[in-house]
């Protein structure tokens, strides 16, 4: 009876010894050979030879700047437009390019929708269960 614990655990462990030794290999890992050296190909010189080294402390020219940074930090990067979105404004076409200085020119003329529009724009949010007509007479 005190085997039985003694043999249990010496089956459980030998797998583990198993990486320990090189004669008993089960699970053949195909483990690279240290021995085998390859050489990298050697660096390219570029072709453009007019190249001048970054001053020192410059920004790098790859980088965006730190506004530009902060911003996408903030908001993230620009967001793609739905197709309900791209659709709208391919409708909507281009503004004309003074239309923001000619919106509030009291020369412009606007239409009065008058009180109904006025009413309607106020009414009561709902399901409209409760509605009712009123036909003047």
């Amino acid at each position: 009876m005190r085997k039985l614990p003694v043999v249990a655990a010496l089956v459980a462990f030998t797998p583990l010894l198993s990486a320990c030794g090189a004669g008993l290999n089960l699970f053949d890992r195909g483990a690279p050979d240290e021995m085998v050296v390859a050489r990298q190909a050697p660096l390219a010189v570029p072709p453009d030879f007019a190249l001048t080294p970054p001053e020192p402390g410059a920004p790098r020219p790859q980088t965006p700047g730190a506004s530009q940074q902060a911003l996408e930090a903030m908001f993230g990067g620009p967001a793609p437009r739905s197709t309900v979105e791209s659709s709208a404004i391919s409708k909507a076409g281009t503004a004309q390019p003074g239309i923001r200085s000619t919106v509030g020119d009291p020369d412009t003329n606007t239409v009065d929708k008058g009180v109904t529009t006025q009413d309607i724009v106020a009414a009561p949010e709902g399901d409209g269960a409760e509605a009712q007509t009123i036909i003047p007479e």
